[in-house]
């Protein structure tokens, strides 16, 4: 039997650089928010979000992509085929810059379009939004050439060059926040120009850093059918995915843009950064499991990416909860402290997004499953149509004159429908056993959800109005109800004993 002491340890060592990285990033981006959405105004950032997401719909075409070229660097690595590892890299690299000309195109064609004839941008800043539409495109593609440059660190699960390059990132966003307030010219052509410019520094610094350490990030041209073939097919089933969840994101985005203005689209900007920010904490533990999850099925090792998918999906949820908890029954004080002027909607949007997140990390690791296996045809097809229901029944809601915040309700309904059919699904691909998931990871969490937030959720609606001391109180709370509930419900003895002894090392490591 192959030991995993070794793996888990890598997998607990990435996750702590991958949650240093976040820590700063989130730091910074707090701060930087909030100058970004000061000097730009509501309306321009409002402006900026939804051009800026609207180039993000054609991450449809991309992220289908992005999830196989992901998949197969990694799948070979675990396999050991240094070969064809070589191979796929360098027709990843192809297939990006084919896949950029095309969504060059595709942009400057229906883009423009759609911004100048039917989006609801005030006259005087219809320019302005013009402008952010070509950075936004430039950025995009830029980012998309990095993909492959991207994956190959993370299978290698270097996460200490991957963290700190980021840092580099978010580094790179705080000077520019500081430049949009001493800027000359208009600030919201600026605030685009300086964060594609960014996104180049980044994208070379990733380049110098993959050619440097590992051998098989040299590009050659190579066609390889039957490459080109399997990638393409993982793709193109997933693109049915891929899009289903830009059209909820992205595409409910614009729904609220159609009915509301962008006054609102600045609210729900502001809800889904801070829910990126947060969720960031899960996607560096997601981050770090990942590459084992499709490794441990590459290599044949099915038990253990079983093991894998339960811990995943626990822990993933325990991260989250700890984080969101506070802030979702302290938004309206947070937000007065750290914003000054916040925009309507934004509260509830707030709480509302994290609740969705908080639906969605259970399906993170089983997700990753559905991938490694590399059968995605059926997945995509039932769970993406599932997911493809999000845009139409937004758009019924908002114009019957539902409030706009029912965008969220629909997608947090939708999101643990999903689930269901995920886990259904793996029960047939790898013998996932369906009825010991919900007893093992699903009522687990349920009960941990229920006891760590029923009384901060009481406290909250009881309490009118947050003062200083509500909010101190409230966060103590949070933190010992959240610890409890994870250690003591969550938790077996095992996993107790490993936190109690990291904690326990960190300690003495501090004060040796």
């Amino acid at each position: 039997m192959v030991d995993r002491r070794l793996d888990n340890q890598r997998i607990a060592k990435n996750t702590a650089l991958l949650s240093f990285r976040m820590l700063c990033m989130t730091l910074i981006a707090l701060y930087t928010s909030r100058v970004v959405l000061t000097s730009l105004g509501i309306e321009n950032y409002g402006i900026y979000n939804v051009v800026g997401g609207g180039v993000m719909m054609f991450s449809m075409i991309s992220g289908a992509l992005t999830a196989s070229i992901n998949r197969f660097i990694t799948f070979e690595l675990g396999r050991g085929d240094m070969i064809k590892l070589r191979m796929v890299f360098s027709t990843s690299i192809m297939i990006q810059l084919l896949l950029g000309f095309i969504i060059v195109l595709l942009a400057e064609s229906i883009g423009v379009w759609f911004l100048n004839e039917k989006m609801v941008i005030p006259q005087d800043r219809l320019n302005a939004a013009n402008w952010v539409l070509q950075f936004s495109i430039i950025t995009f593609v830029i980012n998309l050439i990095s993909v492959p440059y991207n994956a190959v660190i993370i299978a290698h699960e270097r996460m200490s060059a991957f963290a700190y390059i980021s840092i580099i990132e978010v580094v790179g966003k705080l000077m520019i926040a500081y430049f949009i307030m001493i800027s000359p010219m208009d600030k919201l052509i600026f605030y685009a120009i300086t964060i594609c410019l960014l996104s180049f520094v980044i994208r070379i610094i990733y380049g110098f850093y993959c050619k440097k350490n590992f051998e098989e990030c040299s590009y050659h041209f190579i066609w390889n059918k039957e490459i080109l073939k399997n990638m393409f097919s993982f793709a193109s089933w997933n693109m049915i995915g891929a899009s289903s969840a830009i059209f909820r994101d992205q595409g409910g985005n614009i729904v609220i843009n159609l009915f509301c203005g962008p006054a609102v689209n600045a609210a729900r900007g502001i809800a889904f950064q801070v829910n990126s920010a947060i969720q960031g904490f899960v996607q560096s533990f997601m981050t770090a499991l990942n590459p084992q999850i499709t490794k441990s099925y590459a290599s044949g090792d099915t038990g253990y990416m079983i093991n894998l998918l339960y811990k995943g999906a626990r822990f993933s949820f325990y991260i989250l909860l700890f984080i969101s908890l506070p802030i979702i029954v302290n938004t309206e004080f947070i937000l007065s402290i750290w914003l000054g002027l916040v925009p309507d909607h934004t509260v509830l949007f707030i709480q509302l997004v994290l609740m969705f997140a908080l639906s969605e990390c259970i399906s993170m690791p089983l997700i990753t499953a559905m991938y490694a296996t590399g059968n995605v045809r059926n997945y995509q097809i039932v769970v993406g149509g599932l997911q493809m229901m999000n845009l139409p029944i937004s758009y019924i809601a908002l114009h019957m004159g539902a409030i706009p915040e029912s965008v969220v309700i629909v997608a947090i309904i939708i999101s643990q429908i999903c689930l269901i059919t995920r886990l259904i699904m793996l029960n047939k691909t790898i013998n996932l056993n369906l009825f010991q998931f919900i007893s093992h990871v699903y009522l687990n969490i349920l009960v941990v959800f229920l006891v760590a937030s029923a009384l901060p959720l009481y406290i909250m609606i009881v309490v009118e109005k947050t003062t200083v001391n509500s909010f101190i109180f409230l966060l103590l709370l949070c933190i010992i109800t959240s610890v409890f509930s994870i250690l003591y419900l969550g938790c077996n003895t095992r996993e107790r004993k490993f936190i109690y002894e990291k904690a326990l090392n960190i300690l003495l490591h501090r004060h040796g």
